[in-house]
């Protein structure tokens, strides 16, 4: 029997309803095993700043800091989306970031065999793959000073600075460098070191690291290269490197290997994780907020699950539970059960709440 605190950000559009098939799956965990998940539901995003001015306060984010672990919904609300917005539902989750140092965002993605179907690119392609894409997660263009807009007599003018030291390239090298080693021990590191100065940094920086680990195959992709690798042998990929902004957009293009973004969990980490240590962490699904599916009972919360198992095993070392939750939801997919995104002729389509529900039950 174990005792973990939790903050749960169920945060905007259908981020309440998959944390709460989330929840209803860890309270299969807690029932099966004799845990005890210590649940502190407080605001994020749009509704918080609705409700307080603010996408994440001070004492929320107090909270989470105290917290073993965050699982989080989604955060995004279109009246927000104007540029005259002081504030926006995303500065709750750059906040949450930099305020809890989860410098490490991992994306796994594992494409089914019975979803191999499901995608817009040949079966024989995504059949297999499994990869992960490890994500530099406070620093870059996110974060650079300077940012900001100005008005000159030629106009107006936007700036972003994307800024890396070699601590932080070295930090998250060695994420990647921990992880390959842990699986099948070939890391690529991704770049644009032949134009952009961060990125040569980069790359020297990655190169001084790998000389601790002599059983890693290193190799160095280009961002763009990199892209058209994800679609043409995304089997050949095992651990991915890559900073912040390139992060960001090659996983929700890798996020269609699986077949939908609703399949796709992520962790957000505060170290580098090893077998058996605790690391602080924030858990949540690739996806936005989806605000035109919220309140419909159709969103997958299978992302999120997965997001909570990915929780049970990096921040409470539960690895049984958390495979158990994997299995679950394996063998849910496996008798036919579908939520509208992966649904196919043939398949049981049912909402959140049942899909949740579904594999609660299988754990």
């Amino acid at each position: 029997m174990a005792q973990f605190k939790m903050v749960v950000l169920p945060g905007d559009g259908i981020g309440p309803e998959v944390v709460a098939a989330a929840v209803n799956v860890l309270k299969a965990i807690e029932k099966k095993y004799n845990h005890t998940f210590d649940m502190d539901y407080q605001l994020i995003g749009g509704i918080a700043i609705d409700k307080t001015g603010e996408a994440l306060t001070k004492d929320t984010l107090s909270r989470c800091k105290k917290a073993d672990a965050v699982l989080l919904g989604a955060v995004g609300d279109p009246k927000f989306d104007v540029p005259s917005a002081l504030v926006r539902p995303e500065d709750g989750l750059l906040g949450l970031r930099k305020g809890m140092g989860l410098y490490a965002n991992l994306r796994p993605v594992k494409v089914l065999p019975m979803l191999a179907d499901q995608t817009n690119l040949k079966p024989e392609v995504v059949r297999g793959v499994d990869l992960v894409v490890v994500r530099e997660l406070t620093g870059g263009l996110y974060f650079g000073r300077p940012k900001r807009r100005y008005t000159t007599s030629r106009g107006r003018r936007g700036v972003d600075t994307m800024s890396y030291s070699e601590q932080e390239i070295a930090r998250i090298a060695k994420v990647g460098f921990e992880l390959a080693r842990s699986r099948r021990k070939k890391l690529m590191s991704v770049d644009k070191q032949n134009v952009l100065e961060t990125s040569r940094l980069w790359r020297q920086v990655v190169i001084e690291v790998s000389k601790d680990y002599p059983d890693i195959e290193l190799e160095h992709q280009l961002v763009d290269s990199c892209a058209m690798r994800l679609i043409q042998n995304p089997k050949s990929i095992d651990v991915v490197v890559t900073e912040n902004t390139f992060g960001d957009i090659l996983t929700d293009e890798a996020s269609m290997l699986a077949g939908s973004m609703g399949m796709l969990p992520s962790a957000s980490l505060a170290g580098t994780p090893k077998e058996g240590v605790k690391i602080s962490g924030m858990y949540e699904p690739i996806h936005g907020s989806a605000p035109r599916r919220a309140n419909q009972n159709l969103a997958n919360p299978i992302a999120t699950i997965l997001s909570a198992a990915m929780m049970l095993r990096y921040s409470f070392t539960l690895l049984k539970e958390a495979k158990a939750i994997e299995d679950g939801v394996l063998k849910v997919l496996e008798e036919g059960y579908r939520t509208y995104d992966i649904m196919t002729e043939g398949m049981k389509k049912v909402g959140t709440k049942e899909m949740g529900e579904l594999v609660a039950a299988r754990v």
